[in-house]
């Protein structure tokens, strides 16, 4: 089963069917240390159990917790356990997890899921971005790679931000051109682990040219777990 979620939840797509598993809310932002709560309505479902999976960018999703609304207490997938995990069901259809001193290290998509007997398949919700800030994280390592002279040849200019040493799988990344944010051209991958468990990403600007040879600073600008770090380049300082 599990290359099947890894496929689905790559995919971020929810499995059609009769019942519409719904989350909220769709992104939370938490610091570290803080209790968080994700909610899911499991639709016309009231007699299957509530199953929540967690999955880090690069990484196979992982089996963190599953609650029917009549048991007592839920049951946990490996390596998840009370009292960080815990969950409670408000009704047949309505079941919410409940994380305890949030960690750097919990910021992750969070799936919810149930059966849906009528329709004999697994359907899940949009998900939830949690995301953990902690000030005590130190600041990403972020590289700007130039244009390469080929590309100059046909009056384009593409310039490579590389981020690693990421503590956190989400960031948001901003290029300026001469001090003013551009949007246009800006092509943003997804996280990858490393092989130190941290995250590293890379943000492409394509413009022209023509401003390339101004000589203006250009500014890439990554926030990730509430630190920002910036990296500036210039044509001039750029070796031929």
């Amino acid at each position: 089963m599990l290359p099947a979620l890894c496929s689905l939840f790559t995919a971020l797509s929810c499995v059609s069917g009769v019942t519409v598993v719904t989350q909220k809310p769709p992104v939370l932002t938490v610091t570290k240390g803080e209790t968080t709560t994700m909610h899911c309505n499991l639709g016309t479902v009231t007699n299957y159990a509530a199953y929540w999976y967690k999955q880090v960018p690069g990484e196979a999703p992982q089996h963190v917790i599953r609650h029917h609304h009549s048991w007592s207490s839920p049951n946990y997938g490996s390596g998840f356990s009370s009292p960080k995990f815990t969950s409670t069901c408000s009704s047949n259809s309505d079941c919410s997890v409940i994380i305890s001193n949030v960690e750097v290290g919990d910021s992750a998509v969070y799936y919810c899921s149930t059966w849906d007997g009528s329709a004999s398949e697994t359907v899940f919700g949009q998900g939830t971005k949690l995301i953990v800030t902690d000030s005590a994280v130190p600041a990403d390592v972020l590289t700007i790679f130039p244009p390469s002279s080929e590309e100059l040849k046909s009056n384009k200019a593409t310039l490579v931000c590389l981020a690693s040493d990421m503590f956190s799988a989400f960031a948001d990344v901003h290029w300026l051109l001469g001090g003013k944010a551009v949007s246009s051209g800006v092509t943003t991958g997804s996280a990858a682990q490393q092989a130190n468990k941290k995250f590293r990403l890379s943000s492409y600007l394509t413009i022209e040219r023509s401003e390339w040879d101004k000589d203006k600073a250009i500014t890439c600008e990554v926030s990730a777990a509430s630190k920002a770090t910036t990296k500036e380049i210039k044509k001039s300082e750029c070796s031929d």
